[in-house]
């Protein structure tokens, strides 16, 4: 069949080898046909693009062009001419259509009209077929290709991370048990609680909430250091920015202060929205106007001040303001909506946790920049977070973004002994389960930080979707676990 000579549709725009015989192989997306001539819009996923097949039944015959319904595979070998359409160079005159798979078009649940994305996601085994997902994936890639480029070139060190653990980095308890055990009948010890010393690892293990503390062990080796890996949470969450199953990416920097932290988190998300607009221009165009539409049917006062490339340009112009949490608290108690009673939070004293609604009043009405908030009160932070000499605040550091609040989360990380021993012992976190991790501070301790970045916000803020289910193909949340 001679598959590797095959040509991708992306190749044949970028080249517009004209005159040429080449063979596409792609998925049918359309069919139009009169009596002289079918026309099929091929795709192959390599662009958002789809290419126009010419088909004259003289040539190709119609027990085959009856075949060639929507979500139907094709091999086709044929010319590449001029188009005489409007919006495309070039088209294929097929020579030979072979049908390497049939979709029968009364089962086949992807028809050429709009589907809602809650339909999609019931059927997410088939919706990269559509130009949405393939160009939110298309994206998706990209920026994964660019975190590892951006970290090799400063020269980090790739490191994988346990994704079954013994801790709970976050100390949220909202972790998924690995166990071997038979739950019908597990193990008791003589208190009559399970005995997990009869299990695979002979104590309670989870899927890994974060690869931070890890992550800090290896960077007092390496220096620096980044994971990207899968993590998991518990959390029983069905809003559009929560999954159970997400990618997280966490450098870890020996030698680092707070400051160096957050000049490396602004430069970072400012390269990877730089390379999806250097790299994706196709796409995100499709996907500024797919917002575009669906935000006509939003009230005007919900609607977006600026289209999707815009904003994403404005980030990556302009500096981001660093202020303090305190600083945020006396402007977040003096605006209108507080003053108003219209946040659902409201806020009157220093050390509220602060929620969306307030991130994104500081991002999007009061500096309408992306915002980088510092010096947290230690009592809403981890207990690995520096404390400042304040004794009230850590040294955290969590970057505001416009439409989806926190995208990035970090501090300098506390590495004087005593001051961690007694954080640990006020937060109830029992030391000798954490002796690994206690040692770093113990043998050569150095001044370091951290931070995270959670990829599928990030996906979601440079491709526009509104719910993060739809930026990772087959979404972990509550009672779904399809596919």
């Amino acid at each position: 069949m001679a598959f590797n000579k095959r040509v991708k549709i992306k190749t044949i725009l970028d080249e517009n080898p004209v005159g040429t015989e080449i063979t596409l192989m792609g998925w049918v997306r359309t069919k139009r046909s009169n009596k002289n001539v079918s026309f099929i819009a091929l795709n192959d996923g390599s662009t958002i693009t789809n290419y126009q097949i010419v088909a004259d039944p003289n040539v190709i015959s119609e027990d085959i062009l009856r075949k060639c319904t929507t979500g139907s595979c094709l091999k086709v070998t044929g010319k590449v001419v001029e188009s005489m359409g409007a919006g495309q160079a070039s088209e294929l005159n097929a020579i030979s259509v072979e049908v390497l798979g049939e979709a029968d078009p009364e089962k086949y649940p992807l028809q050429p009209k709009k589907h809602s994305l809650e339909f999609l996601r019931d059927i997410a085994h088939l919706r990269m077929r559509t130009n949405t997902f393939g160009a939110v994936f298309r994206v998706r890639h990209a920026l994964a290709f660019a975190v590892n480029k951006y970290f090799n070139d400063k020269g980090f060190f790739y490191i994988h991370t346990p994704i079954i653990t013994a801790s709970d980095a976050e100390g949220a308890g909202e972790t998924f048990k690995v166990t071997t055990l038979d739950l019908k009948n597990p193990p008791k010890n003589e208190s009559g609680d399970i005995d997990y010393r009869k299990d695979f690892f002979e104590r309670e293990a989870n899927l890994t909430v974060s690869g931070q503390l890890e992550g800090e062990l290896a960077a007092m080796a390496l220096s620096e250091i980044y994971t990207f890996g899968p993590t998991f949470r518990a959390e029983n969450s069905n809003t559009t920015r929560h999954l159970a199953e997400f990618w997280m990416i966490e450098p870890e920097m020996a030698f680092y202060d707070a400051e160096d932290n957050a000049d490396l988190a602004e430069d970072f998300l400012k390269y990877l929205i730089q390379y999806a607009l250097d790299n994706c221009q196709d796409d995100l165009r499709f996907l500024e106007s797919r917002l575009l539409d669906e935000e006509k049917s939003k009230p005007a006062d919900q609607r977006s001040e600026m289209g999707l490339l815009d904003k994403l340009k404005f980030v990556v112009d302009n500096e981001f303001v660093r202020i303090s949490y305190t600083e945020a608290i006396d402007i977040l108690k003096r605006s209108k909506p507080n003053q108003k009673k219209k946040f659902q939070y409201l806020i009157d004293d220093w050390g509220a946790d602060l929620q969306s609604e307030h991130e994104r009043y500081l991002v999007e009405k009061h500096f309408k920049k992306p915002v980088i908030l510092t010096d947290y009160p230690k009592e809403i932070k981890s207990f690995y977070m520096r404390q400042n000499e304040d004794g009230k605040t850590v040294a955290a550091m969590d970057i505001l973004f416009p439409g989806i609040g926190e995208i990035i989360g970090g501090s300098q990380r506390e590495e004087r002994l005593d001051v961690l021993l007694q954080r640990m012992e006020e937060m109830n976190i029992p030391t000798e389960e954490m002796w690994w991790f206690l040692d770093t501070r113990r043998f050569g301790a150095t001044p370091h930080a951290g931070f995270g970045l959670g990829f599928e916000r990030m996906v979601q803020f440079v491709t526009g979707m509104g719910n993060i289910r739809d930026v990772i193909a087959f979404p972990r949340t509550p009672g779904n676990a399809e596919f």
